[in-house]
């Protein structure tokens, strides 16, 4: 199972839960396996089939360019917010 690391602004929803572990071939696996377990996160992960705006993943330490990017048995993915700036 993947090791999901939530960031504070996310903990509110998990009720304090730093992190969980769930099952999920990619992003679009993982992120209903995640609501299943705090409802409160639905809607807050993913607009469509894409990262919610202002919210980054990275999946083994490199940034995920879609919900389709492959999570394997012992990934850990981090939901961070987006970096912004010029």
């Amino acid at each position: 199972m993947a090791t999901v690391f939530f960031p504070p602004l996310l903990r509110e929803a998990t009720g304090g839960v730093r992190q969980c572990d769930v099952s999920g071939n990619n992003l679009r696996q993982v992120i209903p396996a995640i609501e299943e377990q705090f409802p409160e996160l639905a809607g807050r992960l993913r607009q469509g089939d894409t990262l919610a705006p202002g919210l980054s993943a990275s999946i083994d330490s490199a940034f995920a360019s879609s919900l389709l990017d492959d999570v394997g048995p012992t990934s850990e993915v981090h939901f961070l917010p987006a970096l912004g700036g010029g």
